[in-house]
């Protein structure tokens, strides 16, 4: 394969965007040998050094460390000879946790009726921050409740998006901070 080129710079040179999902399918493509995936890319700019954050999937069981150490091994060779981003970065290769980022469309479909948090690119009825449920997604259209209300955008209107997880159904109870009361008990008189 030629060499991977995410980047895309304005016909006046000032802005460059990379394209995150042409980078998810070429690290796809490299893991697939391990039987992994790229879930998606994230790539924090900074002045001193900045971030190129990778998320794992795998079919069927829970990405281990293990896999993020394998992952990270083959990725950062392939990006070594490739070379597809300019500049120093820090390579990080993660599971995708709990609260498991929303890339695509498609991935937001795969959690249909489950509770999500979105950050708009910009508001729709004054709203850039969604808590709710995915109702559906049809292509690239996604529809979810929030508060009461059904809200419809495109994925591109999305900026971020993270599944909330149901810590309670998972077990998880939250435990009062030492010396506080547990809410909604009253104490004693």
């Amino acid at each position: 394969m030629g060499r991977l080129s995410p980047f895309f710079v304005s016909a006046d040179g000032t802005q460059a965007l990379m394209d995150t999902q042409a980078l998810a399918q070429r690290f796809t493509d490299v893991l697939a040998d391990l039987g992994l995936s790229c879930l998606g890319v994230e790539f924090s700019p900074s002045q001193g050094q900045s971030t190129l954050r990778i998320y794992l999937d795998v079919e069927g069981r829970e990405v281990t460390l293990d896999d993020c150490e394998a992952a990270s091994r083959e990725l950062s060779a392939m990006l070594d000879v490739e070379d597809p981003i300019p500049g120093h970065y820090l390579l990080e290769v993660s599971s995708p946790g709990m609260d498991r980022p929303l890339f695509t469309a498609e991935q937001f479909g795969r959690v249909t009726g489950q509770e999500v948090k979105v950050l708009l690119k910009a508001p729709i009825e004054g709203r850039r921050r969604l808590k709710g449920k995915v109702l559906a997604v049809e292509g690239e259209r996604i529809s979810l409740e929030a508060e009461g209300k059904t809200f419809d955008f495109d994925h591109d209107a999305v900026e971020t998006a993270r599944i909330v997880p149901d810590w309670a159904a998972l077990g998880y109870q939250p435990q009062p901070k030492p010396g506080k009361k547990p809410a909604g008990k009253k104490a004693a008189k």
